[in-house]
């Protein structure tokens, strides 16, 4: 006998695709703001400021308050400190963001932890009271969730545990999600590190693909509301792995930049939305270093420099937009901010 589901309820349905899908909309992609207290504290000390709550809601109140900002930006992912943080006048960040037209969403995962009896890998914690914190973003105003369980490549890994203790972890909280109202973007993040070639990363991300979709099946989440968050290629191999694993019900991927530098993170998008194969999805961004490099080197912590800081947000959103479409022409956006992003074992 087969085992009884059934989809959420058609108004929850509704509800999920429409975010889903407004998340993507053309030319538009997510401004990644989530990391946590001490990632961005690392970012305050190197322009020379403490980390304290206000010096934190000052760089985001920058970010937030940018003129034209969701010309190309639809949705930002917060920190759970950020839900609650308010500008300088008052207004709460996410009165601000709808007002905007832009969609809030938060960072639900705590961390990665150790993966006992594994070589050195890791699963994401978090799952425990998911739901009742859901709920409560949702309350705030939040529309998405955002989870990210990494996956490093090395002789011997990843392991089939760590796999698919990475598919279901993802999965149960991708249920989770869409059973409070949030549409969940769903992050298995196959690490740049490692010295292994693309034939080799476009094979373990298949992989991990593959889990995460039949785990999400199993667990009957609605795919037309979720979105992916995945790393990237060189471009064809990145929309052949895609091709062989994600459904084309999904209505988006909005990738990772993985330490790449705002450039390349740019082209690399681009060049994915030239590959001459089919797309049944729209390809956009979820960029957080590759978005605000030439922020902080600009801002610098003072206010003084707000304007021409939030200039180089802009140039970073439309080049980003444009590439999203396969229209960004390289070089073009001449940004404050030229250097890799990338950090080994990062986290945020």
């Amino acid at each position: 006998m087969p085992t009884y589901f059934s989809y959420p309820e058609p108004a929850l349905q509704k509800e999920l695709k429409t975010t889903a899908e407004a998340i993507v909309a053309p030319g538009k992609g997510i401004l990644a703001v989530d990391e946590t207290n001490e990632g961005i504290g690392k970012l305050l000390a190197a322009v020379g400021l403490q980390n304290t709550e206000n010096n934190r809601r000052r760089y985001r109140q920058l970010l937030f308050t940018t003129d034209n900002l969701s010309e190309h930006v639809s949705a930002t992912i917060l920190f759970d400190e950020t839900v609650y943080q308010k500008t300088d006048d008052g207004t709460p960040f996410i009165e601000l963001l709808k007002k905007k037209n832009i969609i809030p969403g938060i960072k639900v995962d705590l961390d990665a932890v150790p993966l006992f009896l594994s070589l050195d890998e890791v699963t994401t914690q978090g799952l425990d009271n998911l739901a009742t914190r859901c709920a409560e973003y949702k309350k705030q105003g939040c529309r998405f969730a955002k989870w990210r369980c990494p996956l490093k490549i090395g002789e011997h890994t990843p392991s089939v545990q760590a796999i698919n203790n990475t598919a279901q972890v993802l999965a149960r909280y991708a249920s989770i999600c869409q059973s409070q109202g949030l549409v969940p973007i769903v992050e298995p993040d196959v690490l740049l590190d490692g010295d292994h070639d693309i034939v080799r990363n476009q094979k373990v991300s298949e992989q991990a693909l593959a889990a995460v979709y039949k785990a999400l099946n199993d667990h009957h989440v609605f795919l037309e509301g979720t979105l992916l968050k995945p790393n990237m290629e060189i471009a064809t191999a990145t929309v052949t792995a895609l091709l062989r694993t994600v459904p084309a019900a999904v209505p988006g991927i909005a990738f990772l930049s993985g330490g790449l530098s705002e450039e390349e993170a740019s082209i690399y998008l681009n060049a994915i939305n030239r590959v001459s194969l089919k797309r049944p999805w729209a390809l956009t961004f979820s960029y957080g270093r590759a978005l605000q490099a030439s922020v902080w080197k600009t801002w610098a912590g003072k206010d003084v420099n707000t304007k021409a800081a939030q200039l180089e947000l802009l140039k970073r959103t439309k080049a980003n937009g444009l590439a999203s479409l396969g229209k960004y022409e390289g070089g073009s956006a001449t940004s404050a901010g030229s250097k890799s992003n990338y950090a080994a074992n990062h986290r945020y």
